[in-house]
């Protein structure tokens, strides 16, 4: 049997919850303590290391849950001394996904680790010879690995605020630009691929000869860009009214950064409402 004091109520509710759904036939005694809050008796008939198992995943579960936010917060403030509460903001929910994420991007940001399993042990390691638990003890004096581990997801997490910063910077400048510029070509056709094919209004395709023309007529330099790169630059050149882009892949980056450049100028499309699938399928 272990005994586990929470002293936050909606945290023991999710503990509890926590424990049910990992066991349902694990059993529980609550009730009140006036010094340490809610007092828990844990016991199953079972061997004591699945008990600790249990209770530790639910921990990790609380923790999570209840706790992550805070110390990502904390450490924004006070190590990294960000005050600005948009900033802060930003940086929190970009934290919160390098540490909690499930998808490609978040992994790869992480180098394929999962925190949680850092977490799983320091709560293990912190229930050892022990028959008494007290969470908010643990995570107060027993989870410094992982707080230090948070630091440094918090970092990546500000360089990858900066990166977007600087993004939309760079994407406001070419919104201006475009603006200021008298559009070369009245309407564009734009499939995806790994990279743009652009097609004119009669349905034929523009060779990478004819787009190098266009962009050498335009000082790309001065935003940024250079006759090299053949997907945004040649659109910028362009300028053109009304961009369609035809494709099945919404979140696309280059494809976004043309929506966010063009605004209500661009419009996306599925592949299959591109008007010129005969003459692709005739090649």
């Amino acid at each position: 049997m272990l005994e586990v004091y929470l002293e936050s109520d909606k945290e023991v509710s999710y503990f509890c919850d926590r424990l049910f759904y990992y066991d349902p036939h694990i059993e529980l005694c609550w009730k009140r303590n006036e010094d340490w809050g809610n007092h828990l008796c844990v016991d199953k008939n079972a061997p004591a290391d699945d008990l600790t198992i249990t209770n530790a995943r639910a921990m990790v579960d609380v923790f999570i849950k209840y706790r992550l936010r805070s110390c990502l917060k904390e450490i924004i403030y006070n190590y990294y001394y960000y005050t600005n509460a948009d900033e802060v903001e930003r940086i929190l929910d970009l934290a919160q996904w390098i540490v909690r994420g499930d998808d490609e991007d978040s992994r790869k940001v992480r180098n394929d680790k999962d925190p949680s399993n850092l977490l799983m042990s320091l709560f293990i390691a912190n229930f050892k010879n022990i028959a008494t638990i007290h969470f908010d003890s643990i995570v107060k004096f027993g989870l410094k690995s992982f707080k230090e581990k948070l630091v440094y997801y918090v970092g990546l997490a500000i360089d990858e605020f900066k990166r977007e910063e600087e993004h939309q910077e760079f994407v406001n400048m070419l919104r201006e630009y475009i603006i200021k510029k008298d559009p070369i070509i009245t309407e564009i056709h734009v499939l995806q691929g790994d990279s743009f094919t652009f097609y004119h209004s009669d349905g034929k395709s523009m060779s990478p000869i004819e787009l190098h023309s266009i962009m050498q007529k335009e000082p790309l330099y001065m935003v940024g860009l250079d006759e090299e790169e053949m997907n945004l630059a040649p659109l910028i050149a362009m300028a053109p009214a009304k961009v369609n882009i035809y494709g099945d892949k919404p979140d696309d980056p280059k494809t976004l950064t043309v929506i966010n450049v063009f605004q209500e100028r661009a419009s996306l499309f599925p592949y299959r409402n591109f008007p010129f699938l005969y003459k692709i399928k005739k090649q």
